[in-house]
């Protein structure tokens, strides 16, 4: 009923910079939470950053600064401003939503594709 459709990802040197979005879209849902994960080679996957309903967000330690989460919930959207890029934020990077449908009412989470950002030294 949800579908989750994530676009922005590249390369780019270090030291540059990314805007990941995430756009859900279907019928009869709301979004709550929203977050991006990342999984590179040899790692498990990790919540880079998540963001409230009410716009909370957090971060993992290694992207607090660089990173920045932002949501249009009249779009029914997150982003992901990724800024000083490292080699080591390269990853494939996972839109996640936690939806509310009905009816009947249910709580589902939902994954984008991935998108690919690689970080060149």
């Amino acid at each position: 009923q949800v579908q989750l459709v994530e676009s922005g990802g590249g390369l780019v040197q270090a030291g540059g910079s990314l805007r990941l979005s995430c756009a859900a879209s279907g019928n009869n849902f709301r979004i709550n939470d929203m977050a991006w994960y990342r999984q590179a080679p040899g790692k498990q996957r990790e919540l880079a950053a998540s963001i409230t309903s009410g716009g909370s967000t957090n971060y993992v330690e290694s992207v607090k600064g660089r990173f920045t989460i932002s949501r249009d919930n009249a779009k029914n959207t997150v982003y992901l401003q990724m800024n000083s890029l490292k080699p080591e934020d390269t990853a494939v990077y996972y839109c996640n939503a936690n939806a509310v449908l009905s009816w009947p009412t249910r709580r589902v989470a939902y994954w984008g594709q991935g998108t690919q950002v690689t970080v060149s030294s």
